[in-house]
């Protein structure tokens, strides 16, 4: 058995004078693994130095004392002995990504196909289904916000004709885009572009006079 000892962060201790038990976690997801509890035969004799040294002091509190020296020493021994029987228990459930070192759960955090974990090779199948979910929640929020009466302004041809927010006679502002200004009744020019090249149009023009497209509407 190697006298080196991995799993020295992500874990609990468990462990009481009475026996041991560990938790190990996955350093991606925090899904943790619990050992069985292990009953310490040092358990029983330390009660029983313990309840000598309460009771009758004196030279058997002196006995309890030594012996509580010895056993700390033993219990550590002990103690590292069941940790290592614990971490080749629930070594096989992690695996140590080798981009970043974590150590991760292979039911959940590990890709088997690329040899790394999820977290440095994500499963492209996943985050496909996640971006689009993603996408569809956006939509529904961008739906949600454009009014029945608003969504003809967001036509392409509406941006392309121009829009004004104040009336070119009276500055009054324009909450849509009208005809006529409802303040003053002046006739609202809105400045008009090629619907073919973009360029801007002189009013009345019936044809582009850049690239001669007929000017529609």
């Amino acid at each position: 058995m190697s006298d080196k000892i991995e799993f020295t962060r992500n874990y609990s201790d468990l462990s009481t004078d009475q026996g041991f038990q560990f938790e190990f976690y996955c350093d991606r997801c925090g899904t943790g693994y619990r050992t069985r509890f292990r009953p310490s035969a040092l358990g029983t004799v330390s009660s029983a130095l313990d309840a000598a040294g309460s009771l009758f002091g004196g030279v058997f509190g002196r006995a309890a004392d030594l012996g509580e020296r010895a056993r700390s020493a033993a219990w550590e021994k002990a103690h590292d002995d069941a940790f290592t029987k614990a971490m080749e228990e629930l070594k096989p459930d992690f695996i140590q990504c080798p981009r970043c070192s974590s150590w991760v759960c292979r039911k959940s955090c590990w890709n088997q196909k690329k040899g790394l974990c999820k977290e440095c090779a994500p499963d492209l199948g996943v985050e496909m289904a996640a971006a689009q979910a993603s996408r569809t929640v956006e939509e529904v929020w961008a739906h949600s916000k454009v009014a029945e009466e608003d969504r003809e302004m967001l036509k392409e041809a509406s941006w392309r004709a121009g829009v004004r927010a104040t009336c070119p006679n009276c500055n009054a502002p324009l909450a849509a885009n009208v005809k006529f200004c409802p303040e003053c009744g002046a006739k609202i020019q809105a400045v008009r572009h090629c619907t073919q090249c973009g360029a801007e149009l002189i009013p009345g023009a019936k044809f582009c006079a850049e690239c001669g497209a007929k000017v529609e509407g």
